[in-house]
């Protein structure tokens, strides 16, 4: 799956073609490899979720473990709203914000075996 880039989109690149090949290599992965790395996957998710909350000034609450099969769907959608508010954060730290999340993602892909 390619990822269509979107000009208005919150990510930045890098963060998107991260995410691009986490997605690609989670599909290729056996269930078993996948489940033994679920929990690293939603950790991630959780962090993620936990920041936005933060930042927005809510409660965090627990992201639910819908297994495997969905967990690149929801960091997905965390590595967007994440992203979101780092655009429109007046903190200044979206840069170093960006690179971070881009090398979390490289680095969780490169675990993947």
């Amino acid at each position: 799956m390619t990822l269509r880039r979107n000009p208005r989109s919150p990510l930045a690149p890098e963060v998107s073609t991260e995410l691009e090949r986490l997605v690609e290599r989670w599909r290729q992965l056996p269930l078993d490899h996948a489940l033994s790395y679920a929990d690293r996957v939603r950790m991630l998710v959780q962090s993620l979720a936990d920041g936005v909350a933060g930042a927005n000034g809510v409660a965090a609450s627990v992201v639910p473990d819908c297994g495997p099969a969905t967990l690149m769907d929801q960091l997905t959608v965390m590595i967007y709203d994440a992203s979101a508010f780092a655009v429109t954060s007046t903190s200044g730290t979206s840069a170093s914000g960006t690179l971070t999340l881009a090398q979390d993602l490289a680095s969780l892909r490169r675990e993947l075996r």
